[in-house]
């Protein structure tokens, strides 16, 4: 068997996540399909570096499969592309060593979180931006952001419904940038791996911060209590982009 990595993106509106499940389309499944016909009606099993919810985007996410015999690396990936829905385009197919796996081999990720604040919202960004209509203020929300950086316990900005025991994780860059002519926040998470709706609530906790509902010292709190409650609502998951992965050597 040849192990092949794929680079993919995909707009996240119409699917119920990346992970196959069942009489939901999922982004796992429509690959799955179009690599058994690729394969001569033969299941192909298809690996993610992780899960999206539904709604979710992504630029950058990865996966790995196994077919029977070499291919060539842009048939395939030209294949892959045009035999997919057009919400999933195929950026690029490499041949890897057997030994890597998309999820679990070391890895960074980066996620991008985009926050229409325009007023009235654009309805052209509905399914790509979630809104926000209050007042915010912005030196609020960067004063606290770094309080996430480093290695900690993010138990409570975990939705309820993870199984994940260890919920330690290193995040080891947190950014805001404003799009005056959009009206658009753009924050930026990179770090060693997510919990089950961290990056929204953690947004959702920064957005209540630039509002003054929250002291900037919030994240502390949350950090320290372990206490989801003390934390902001869940930000909706249509303004979530899966951006890069990066593995270590």
């Amino acid at each position: 068997m040849i192990r092949y990595k794929a680079i993919i993106s995909y707009d996240g509106t119409d699917f119920s996540g990346f992970q196959r499940q069942p009489r939901q389309r999922t982004v796992q499944e429509e690959l799955e399909k179009t690599l058994q016909r690729l394969n001569s009606g033969q299941a192909v099993v298809v690996h993610g570096a992780g899960r999206t919810d539904a709604g979710v985007h992504a630029y950058g996410q990865v996966v790995h499969f196994d077919l029977p015999q070499a291919r060539d690396l842009e048939k395939l990936r030209f294949g892959l592309d045009t035999q997919t829905p057009d919400d999933i385009d195929v950026i690029s197919v490499q041949e890897v060593s057997e030994a890597f796996h998309a999820r679990y081999n070391k890895h960074y990720k980066t996620y991008e979180f985009l926050v229409d604040i325009g007023r009235p919202k654009n309805p052209l960004l509905r399914h790509y931006a979630t809104h926000f209509p209050y007042p915010l203020t912005l030196a609020l929300m960067e004063e606290a952001l770094p309080d996430l950086l480093g290695t900690h316990d993010f138990t409570g900005f975990t939705a309820a419904g993870s199984s994940v025991i260890n919920k330690v994780r290193t995040i080891k860059a947190a950014e805001l940038r404003f799009d005056k002519d959009k009206n658009l926040l753009v924050f930026t998470f990179s770090g060693d791996g997510f919990l089950y709706k961290q990056v929204r609530n953690m947004v959702g906790t920064l957005l209540k911060i630039g509002t003054g509902r929250m002291p900037v010292s919030q994240i502390k709190t949350v950090l320290e209590t372990k206490d989801r409650t003390l934390a902001g609502p869940t930000a909706a998951g249509n303004g979530l982009y899966l951006k890069e992965i990066i593995y270590e050597e």
